[in-house]
């Protein structure tokens, strides 16, 4: 049994001591040259005028957190698009439930104004 895991053992431990080598080796060759502008904070391309713990605006979480939720449910799809051919009549209209109310919801969000960034 140990004879047929071996192999397996050599093949993590050669990858490992070879990311290891790989890294020790971008450590130690690469030049280190700071200069104010790499160092300094990058905000969108301009110098920040603000202070870093001021508060964001709550609309930019609500958008972020709606992107997250149709981003995910849309993920559902990629699964369900695989195997169409071999699915059932049920499952088609439980899908087929799942984007109306998908899309029910997204134009109650636009309708509402959730998504305009003003």
């Amino acid at each position: 049994m140990l004879n047929e895991y071996f192999f397996i053992l050599v093949l993590i431990s050669l990858a490992f001591g070879l990311s290891l080598l790989l890294f020790l080796l971008s450590f130690l060759l690469i030049t280190k040259s700071y200069d104010l502008e790499k160092i300094s904070p990058y905000e969108c391309g301009f110098d920040p005028f603000q202070d870093t713990r001021s508060r964001f605006d709550v609309r930019f979480y609500l958008v972020s957190i709606l992107f997250i939720i149709f981003d995910l449910e849309v993920i559902f799809l990629f699964p369900w698009a695989v195997v169409l051919g071999y699915l059932d009549v049920f499952s088609f209209f439980a899908m087929f439930v799942f984007l109306t109310i998908l899309i029910l919801g997204f134009i109650y969000e636009w309708a509402k104004g959730a998504l305009d960034w003003e």
